[in-house]
């Protein structure tokens, strides 16, 4: 079941975010990993978030700022399961999400959007937070 994210669900989101990055973001610096978790949650009420549930919990969430996904993890324990799979349809479907930003060393993460139907339309040498980490700005 997919649903609105309020604020009581920020400490799971942060537990997903937490387990999806320490599986999938093998190329993060340990400080900068330490950075992110300590900032994600106030990038939480900046977008439109959306979770899906399974199990009676939180597997995954995905958030949207308009039409960009910002934001999508699925706790990796989940992972696999078509998780993201159905946050990416919904974004797009009932969120009319047509863009999406991916680490371009998370070659996982890129080939998943390729497969969905995005492509490459720019590239950033930095990330958001001006770390050295590019920026694949994909579109569909």
């Amino acid at each position: 079941m997919i649903r609105e994210i309020n604020t009581a669900d920020y400490p799971r989101l942060l537990e997903i975010w937490e387990s999806a990055v320490l599986n999938t973001h093998d190329f993060l610096k340990e400080e900068d990993f330490l950075y992110y978790k300590e900032n994600v949650p106030s990038y939480f009420p900046h977008v439109t978030l959306r979770g899906l549930e399974a199990d009676g919990h939180l597997v995954g969430f995905i958030g949207i700022a308009e039409g960009n996904i910002e934001m999508l993890f699925v706790d990796n324990d989940y992972r696999g399961r078509g998780i993201g799979k159905q946050l990416i349809r919904h974004a797009i479907g009932e969120m009319g999400a047509t863009k999406v930003d991916v680490n371009e060393q998370n070659a996982q993460a890129v080939g998943f959007y390729e497969h969905i139907g995005f492509h490459v339309a720019s590239r950033s040498e930095l990330d958001g937070d001006g770390k050295p980490y590019p920026i694949l700005h994909m579109q569909l």
